[in-house]
């Protein structure tokens, strides 16, 4: 390339390319070179030093609606959902649910903004968010993370999905909710089908979330069997619905903790119905003391990838909306400390998890989207033992203010 770009990032080293520094250009929000010397010249251009350049970060789980209410809450639903081998899982969701009493647009997206703006000063330009649908929060998260959506548009592109935190058949109402949600803008299916009671329930739940996907040509998100009971299954049920929908590769389970619990042959077969199914998993070592067999779903082909899952709310206590650091945490979780396993991590928080959300074309290559993070760190080994902020973000082609999304991060407003 030569003449002018957008912008320039000089200097950067690039995974797979060993230590040879490259010019990475970016014109019209894309990536029109990557080469060891682009001449050209910018308006903007960013000296990486040396530092690694990749794509930028990934976030397919985050309950986005109740970020930082832990001031509003006391410590027993974290009590309840990290012990007794997550038995108490469903108590602590009970237990959370008393701060959707005071929910309300105004308070919560001062929250969510936060916490978006902490996602985009930490490099992350892809999120999926989810806002609980019921009785009680009524609409009110998913209004205010559409609000946030459109205010950070071109930033942080967000996904809202409808989620139904507190069930469909346990939780009269919810059902006409969720489609409103739909209508209101929302554009993700969520749900939680172990939560109910009976395996009728448990498969009407999803029916549920299927047909109501299939109405709004929406992909499906669920929380499945995110407790110490390994007989629930709903896991598999939701590969299952996948397959006889027709909704391979727009499906994506949660959690699936009691995987932990699976003997050998179960585990083999739901790998392979999930295989089947092209249905991808998030898991969150961080938040729960129980976790999915992440080594086993890579070896059997299925897309895995990291999430946030919880900021300072009743889950979990910290953090910080920081992609890299949750990578850091799940590598001491997971055991996944070789060089090798520390590229995986690092895909699991960019391309792997962007696969799973359905974001195309989140690459680091000539004619993708130039949505690309710059590190103060050489390589993946050190971007994750520092999780610092990057040096530099890129989101569709321009440089993110980072200052200002690092104060709204502590501001709020």
């Amino acid at each position: 390339m030569t003449g002018s770009a957008d912008l320039l990032v000089r200097g950067a080293r690039v995974r797979g390319r060993g230590d040879t520094l490259h010019d990475i250009a970016v014109q019209a929000g894309r990536i029109a070179a990557i080469s060891p010397r682009v001449d050209a010249t910018a308006a903007v251009e960013i000296d990486a030093r040396g530092g690694l350049a990749t794509e930028s970060f990934v976030n397919p789980h985050l309950h986005l609606c109740k970020v930082h209410t832990l001031p509003m809450m006391d410590d027993e639903s974290l009590r309840a959902y990290h012990g007794a081998g997550m038995t108490q899982a469903m108590s602590a969701i009970e237990l959370a649910a008393r701060v959707k009493a005071a929910y309300d647009e105004s308070w919560i997206i001062g929250n969510v903004r936060r916490a978006v703006a902490a996602a985009a000063y930490h490099g992350t330009t892809h999120m999926r968010a989810l806002a609980d649908v019921d009785t009680k929060a009524r609409l009110e998260g998913v209004k205010a993370l559409l609000r946030a959506r459109d205010e950070f548009k071109g930033i942080v592109d967000i996904q809202v999905v409808a989620f139904a935190q507190d069930g469909l058949v346990r939780e009269p109402g919810a059902a006409d909710l969720m489609r409103q949600a739909m209508v209101l803008g929302a554009g993700v299916v969520g749900g939680i089908p172990w939560i109910e009671a009976t395996d009728a329930d448990r498969a009407a739940h999803i029916a549920f979330c299927f047909d109501l996907a299939r109405d709004f040509g929406a992909d499906v998100s669920m929380l499945v069997d995110d407790v110490g009971d390994a007989s629930l299954r709903t896991l598999e049920a939701m590969a299952e619905a996948g397959i006889a929908r027709g909704w391979g590769g727009r499906v994506l389970a949660h959690h699936a903790r009691a995987m932990a619990l699976y003997d050998a042959p179960y585990l083999d077969r739901v790998i392979a119905l999930m295989k089947q199914a092209d249905l991808g998993l998030v898991t969150d070592p961080h938040t729960g003391p129980l976790h999915a067999r992440v080594r086993e779903l890579l070896a059997g082909g299925v897309t895995v990838c990291l999430g946030q899952d919880d900021i300072s709310d009743a889950f979990y206590p910290f953090g910080r909306n920081s992609m890299l650091e949750v990578a850091f945490l799940a590598s001491h979780l997971l055991w996944m400390t070789t060089r090798p396993e520390m590229e995986t991590l690092y895909g699991m928080i960019t391309t792997r998890a962007a696969r799973a959300m359905g974001v195309r074309d989140h690459a680091l290559k000539v004619g993708t989207p130039a949505n690309l993070v710059v590190l103060d760190a050489p390589d993946v080994l050190e971007a994750l033992r520092e999780h610092a902020a990057p040096v530099a973000v890129i989101s569709r082609g321009t440089l993110v203010d980072q200052a200002s999304m690092r104060r709204l991060s502590r501001e709020g407003g």
